[in-house]
């Protein structure tokens, strides 16, 4: 993936704000803009969602089934139907204080509840960003115990039986420090990786996944990175950098080929 030295702010009117926004995924049905807002120093995540109007995005509110807890990492399938995030909600009227992965389906235009994903896909550990890949795995960040650091990269896959295999992606990926966010490509051939605040990227090779490789300075400034979202077609790169300051977190895109995304909002007739 060749890199380029142009890296664009995003920072449409009600979108920005003073807060930190990060983690954007747009549904591929409505064209809701669903993202996560917290405190400028990046604490009480809350998925809120957007609608493009005639006047532009509208103002944000939060997401109509929003749990008790801290939320954050929604991912939009492919074709709409499901909804990958994290959460520390109520569980059968049980307060947790673990962020664990959720996934919700759409059927006929309604969403049905929320549903923890079982072990050993969640642990008693954290886990993160959920992503599923064209390959049939479903990616993951998770601090469990027997990792290679503190937070590493895993991958599961739900086998017939309903049972899950789950895997850590080993030393090409993880290391002593921290790995957070896995995002393969809409083709599978590649991954952004989130880790210890940067973003890097690997490739898929016969081998397995390539040793990663950071990203150009120009994506990856001082501070952290974060909640990083291709394009359907793989061309763009949209992610949230904190830049300090009054305007902490705020959107950047990063083209990689020539393409007009993040969508227009009022869509130009």
């Amino acid at each position: 993936m060749a890199q380029q030295s142009v890296v664009q702010a995003w920072k449409p009117a009600n979108i920005s704000s003073p807060r930190f926004e990060s983690h954007p995924a747009f549904d591929p049905k409505t064209g809701d803009l669903y993202f996560v807002r917290s405190t400028p120093q990046f604490q009480g995540w809350r998925i809120l969602v957007s609608h493009c109007t005639d006047q532009g995005w509208s103002q944000p509110e939060k997401w109509s089934l929003a749990g008790d807890g801290v939320e954050a990492d929604p991912f939009f399938t492919g074709d709409g139907n499901s909804m990958y995030f994290i959460s520390t909600r109520s569980v059968n009227g049980v307060k947790r204080t673990n962020l664990d992965i959720f996934r919700i389906d759409r059927a006929n235009g309604k969403w049905g509840e929320p549903q923890q994903l079982p072990e050993p896909v969640n642990s008693a550990g954290a886990e993160w960003f959920p992503r599923p890949s064209k390959d049939g795995w479903l990616y993951f960040g998770s601090d469990r115990p027997g990792g290679k650091g503190a937070t590493d990269i895993y991958r599961a896959k739900r086998m017939a039986d309903d049972t899950w295999s789950i895997e850590n992606l080993g030393d090409a990926i993880n290391t002593a420090g921290d790995e957070y966010e896995p995002l393969p490509s809409p083709d599978g051939t590649s991954m952004i990786i989130m880790a210890g605040g940067d973003l890097f990227e690997s490739h898929l090779t016969d081998a397995g996944w390539s040793p990663r490789t950071k990203l150009a300075p120009e994506i990856n400034q001082p501070n952290m990175k974060v909640g990083a979202l291709f394009s359907p077609s793989g061309k763009s790169l949209l992610f949230a950098r904190d830049t300090g300051g009054a305007e902490s977190g705020e959107f950047f895109v990063w083209h990689i080929a020539e393409e007009n995304w993040p969508p227009e909002c009022p869509t130009k007739k």
